[in-house]
């Protein structure tokens, strides 16, 4: 999962409906050396994704889709043409409603509905739950959600009465002129699938997926948030339930429309 939203940084965009208040979509290309939690190798490894944030009358909505092919023709097949996506629609108490928060500790409140899907692996899952958007000094987006996650795939391997924590940030601050960030989230998954990995029960695992952004389109034509340079984080322990840790950097280019 990837939920930080740039939903909340974005400018308005007055050529679209009413209904829809503020629109960001970016294509990110990244490049890391991964690791196979089948196999136990790494690979380098290139992605494409597409990643969309808006904010409209109901609440927000974000999604990405992820293409990416290790071109490691392996007999497991683990990221080897692979396209993932998740969509999430957030539906927000403060717009819906007209509940009030001031300026307190809480911006907002609501539920969300949420869509994982995997191509190659035949995987779906439905993730319904709520989520808190917080006030924190510095951040423009400060997001927690608690969901489940009903997995819905084609396999003989499916997760009962799994659980998903996120949480969500955008951080930007300028040093010398120049105008940096830091985004991405955090997640925790419970799991209780029982016939993966050798009939053993999948682990809980960790996801933590930070970038940190330099606006080198600022930088070198004076354009801001059109074109980024920098790195992602990825830690993932017990990745995909196994007992398999990865700790990479990859290289990352985002270009903004």
């Amino acid at each position: 999962m990837r939920a930080a939203s740039a939903a909340d940084v974005a400018e308005p965009v007055p050529s679209l409906p009413s209904v829809i208040t503020f629109s960001v979509t970016e294509i990110q290309f990244q490049l890391g050396k991964l690791d196979n939690p089948f196999n136990r190798t790494k690979s380098w490894t290139p992605i494409i994704t597409l990643q969309h944030a808006s904010s409209w009358v109901f609440g927000d909505v974000f999604f990405f889709i992820d293409f990416l092919d290790d071109r490691d023709n392996d007999p497991t097949n683990f990221n080897d043409k692979e396209a993932y996506g998740e969509f999430y629609a957030y539906f927000s108490s403060a717009k819906l409603l007209g509940i009030k928060y001031d300026n307190g500790i809480i911006k907002d409140v609501g539920v969300v509905a949420g869509v994982n899907a995997g191509a190659d692996s035949n995987f779906q899952a439905y993730l319904p739950g709520g989520y808190i958007d917080w006030n924190v000094p510095g951040f423009v987006l400060f997001r927690t959600q608690l969901t489940a996650v009903i997995d819905d795939s084609d396999t003989p391997s499916r997760q009962k009465d799994g659980w998903q924590f996120d949480w969500s940030f955008v951080r930007p601050f300028e040093i010398g002129g120049q105008f940096f960030s830091v985004e991405g989230h955090i997640e925790y998954t419970g799991n209780s699938r029982t016939k993966d990995f050798g009939g053993a029960k999948q682990r809980d695992w960790i996801l933590a997926q930070p970038q940190f952004r330099w606006d080198a389109g600022y930088a070198f034509t004076g354009k801001k948030d059109v074109f980024f340079l920098g790195t992602e984080y990825q830690y993932w322990r017990n990745v995909l339930g196994a007992k398999t840790d990865e700790s990479a950097f990859q290289a990352l280019a985002v270009v903004r429309f």
